[in-house]
């Protein structure tokens, strides 16, 4: 884990928190540039009526603005929920330099169904998991 993972991650939680707090599922992502965030994003589905509105996906392309360019290098994203296979598929084709997640997704998640990230692109999970796994167990208890 580099110096600062933890410091991020408990950013990208904060968007968690907000796509909680508006009934979204609570997934939320920071990009990084140069020890600097130049992008907060969390899951925007129900609000946009998208099923491609997740946190990463509202992340890549807000990056891709401020940056104005469609490639993401020198760029890390931390998200609190493993990238599913959708997202991981624009995260290869963003060529980010890293990609930091905190809980592993089993059922969904690009690990358990084979999906590389671009050759270029470091992978790391596990970051303030346990926090990240936390606010998803507490978010759908309540919606049952």
């Amino acid at each position: 884990m580099e110096l600062d993972d933890a410091h991020f991650m408990k950013k990208a939680l904060e968007q968690a928190e907000m796509a909680y707090e508006v009934d979204e599922v609570p997934v939320g992502a920071v990009v990084v540039v140069d020890q600097r965030i130049i992008v907060r994003a969390h899951n925007l589905t129900e609000c946009l009526k998208d099923v491609t509105a997740h946190a990463e996906m509202q992340a890549i392309t807000a990056a891709a603005h401020f940056l104005n360019g469609k490639y993401l290098k020198g760029c890390t994203l931390y998200v609190t929920l493993e990238p599913c296979v959708m997202c991981m598929g624009a995260l290869y084709w963003s060529q980010l330099d890293r990609i930091v997640f905190g809980a592993a997704d089993p059922k969904r998640g690009f690990v358990a169904k084979g999906i590389q990230a671009h050759p270029k692109t470091k992978v790391q999970g596990g970051i303030l998991a346990e926090a990240s796994a936390l606010i998803l167990e507490d978010f759908f208890k309540k919606k049952r």
